[in-house]
């Protein structure tokens, strides 16, 4: 195999553990790169969820200090995020994806505006943060998302989070990003039984994607926080504008 079909992986996967940190979309880079190196689409998908696993861990030890903080609203949205994660790779494996697909930039488009006009719509937030039963649902659904496919699942837990009375965006944050620690980590099990998984990129990129993640967290939680939820916003629409072109052009 030529060594830039896995360098080239394992580069994405790093700037992708990054963007996974604060915002999500890293799979955007990391997914297409596998299919550039030559690995089919669902094996990509699998394989990509096993390094992004991984990349979340670190994402998830960046934002220790929020997620010490507020680890009482983890229980819930956990057991509905591994729920709906289980479901969803299930799915993957015995469904074609292209009904799917032509909802993903629907997903986005809707989540990316969600997220950046809920400052205006939490307002009324509750003062203690916790989790509103629909919320609970929601993240059900968005788990079954991630573990069908992910990419962008990130953005729309962020506009869920927004009606939790989280403090700060980092809060939010270190919340989203354990949740899809539960969310790939189950999505695993499924691909690794069913052999789709390609561990001779699967582990160089989860070495990438943790390093990307821990470090682009640490980063981030010091960055004013206007600026981060621009970025997260930024990143929402440009990953909105790639999906209309792909799916509908």
């Amino acid at each position: 195999m030529p060594s830039f079909h896995l360098l080239v992986p394992e580069a994405a996967a790093f700037v992708a553990g990054a963007m996974n940190s604060v915002a999500g979309g890293g799979s955007f880079l990391s997914f297409p790169a596998l299919v550039f190196a030559g690995i089919v689409p669902i094996s990509a998908n699998a394989t990509n969820n096993a390094a992004m696993w991984v990349g979340t861990i670190g994402s998830a030890r960046g934002y220790r200090e929020e997620l010490r903080e507020h680890r009482g609203l983890l229980l819930p949205a956990i057991v509905a995020s591994v729920l709906g994660s289980l479901i969803g790779a299930c799915l993957l494996l015995v469904t074609p994806q292209a009904l799917f697909a032509r909802m993903i930039p629907w997903l986005l488009l809707f989540a990316t505006v969600v997220f950046a006009v809920s400052p205006y719509l939490t307002r009324n937030a509750p003062a203690i943060p916790r989790h509103a039963p629909w919320q609970i649902a929601v993240q059900f659904a968005v788990a079954i998302y991630g573990g069908y496919f992910g990419a962008g699942m990130s953005i729309l837990m962020l506009a869920v989070l927004a009606f939790s009375g989280l403090p700060s965006f980092n809060a939010q944050n270190a919340i989203k990003n354990m949740l899809a620690v539960s969310i790939n980590g189950i999505a695993l099990v499924p691909f690794v039984i069913a052999r789709i998984v390609d561990w001779r990129f699967a582990v160089p990129m989860a070495v990438a994607a943790a390093l990307g993640g821990y470090l682009g967290a640490r980063f981030f939680r010091r960055v004013p926080q206007r600026i981060s939820r621009l970025l997260v916003v930024a990143i929402g629409v440009a990953m909105t504008m790639v999906f209309f072109l792909r799916t509908f052009r």
